[in-house]
């Protein structure tokens, strides 16, 4: 139950994100080759309860008190290491979140939003991010390895469906993998979809942390360039995702309990940890304990070294 809450944290897309984390390690409906908090570890697409929406509202509060007024964050923003449409309570969550007068975001893998229950609790979100990484059923399923019960076309249709009730702000994000999802045919028969979705932005997204399989290739310059222009020419409003999102992570001051929090769902860049380090007031020995330990784990990725929260195989929900 603790660390529920993340961050505040650089985000590419929502400037400071507070990250709330309401679905146990790993949940999830999809079990993506490039996600970048590992394997999936309990596949499920069936909704349950998971922890209560008060006790993540107290913790919520308690870290927004603890912050002063300049890192206070844009979003509260409903982001897991799993799926957060699986947890039944979202709408609730949703709803008690914008009592502290920040909009909430939310970033969903989409794969339930043929539920009607879903559809519902998601309208009171700010926020809305769909993955949409292929309209291929074969792509979809060798990309996003989906929960066996889930159906493609259905999600496609009930995405399109949202976004024409939808009164907050919409976008989607394709995660473009060199030799999978990034022909031409696949981007071409992408962007008439999300000509339809009409998302108010398209991002392009590459992986630019550490993935789950170490075989994932990221799509090269040229395309995603390419994939710039597919999606411009079906009057798409496109935008890249494919840089360092910064090192303006809040600090509460505790090293441990802060780089422990947000490499759970963050992995962090070696530079952003020296300056978090700095933040705290503690040197490198700080975080050789933790690696130590086995708490964090060095990654080398694109030339960069990051450090992830290294979890359990087994975990017991």
């Amino acid at each position: 139950m603790d660390n529920l809450i993340f961050g505040p944290v650089p985000s590419r897309r929502l400037g400071k994100s507070m990250g709330v984390n309401n679905i146990p390690y790993k949940v999830c409906s999809y079990a993506c080759v490039y996600c970048q908090v590992g394997k999936a570890v309990k596949m499920q697409a069936e909704r349950r309860a998971f922890y209560p929406s008060d006790d993540i509202v107290r913790q919520v509060e308690k870290k927004l008190n603890g912050l002063v007024t300049h890192e206070l964050p844009d979003y509260i923003t409903i982001v897991p290491d799993g799926e957060p449409t699986l947890d039944i309570h979202i709408g609730e969550l949703i709803v008690k979140l914008k009592t502290f007068g920040l909009p909430v975001a939310v970033i969903s893998n989409g794969s339930l939003i043929d539920h009607q229950d879903v559809r519902a609790e998601l309208m009171n979100a700010d926020y809305i991010s769909f993955k949409v990484d292929t309209v291929n059923r074969s792509t979809w399923k060798r990309v996003n390895k989906p929960h066996k019960d889930l159906n493609l076309n259905s999600i496609l249709k009930a995405i399109r469906d949202f976004s024409k009730c939808y009164q907050g702000k919409l976008v989607t994000e394709s995660m473009l993998l060199k030799n999978v999802n990034d022909t031409v045919e696949e981007l071409t028969s992408l962007a008439q979809y999300l000509g339809e979705v009409k998302p108010a932005t398209a991002y392009i997204a590459i992986p630019s942390r550490p993935p789950a399989f170490e075989d994932v290739i990221p799509a090269d310059e040229t395309t995603v360039a390419l994939a710039f222009e597919i999606f411009t020419a079906h009057s798409v409003t496109p935008e890249l995702l494919t840089g360092y999102e910064g090192n303006a992570y809040a600090s509460s001051g505790n090293f441990r309990e802060d780089i422990l929090s947000i490499t759970a769902v963050h992995p962090m860049r070696r530079d952003a940890v020296l300056e978090l380090m700095s933040h705290c007031g503690v040197n490198e020995e700080s975080l050789n304990v933790l690696i130590d330990k086995g708490l964090i784990k060095t990654v080398h990725f694109n030339n960069q070294i990051y450090y992830l929260r290294k979890f359990a195989k087994k975990h017991d929900h």
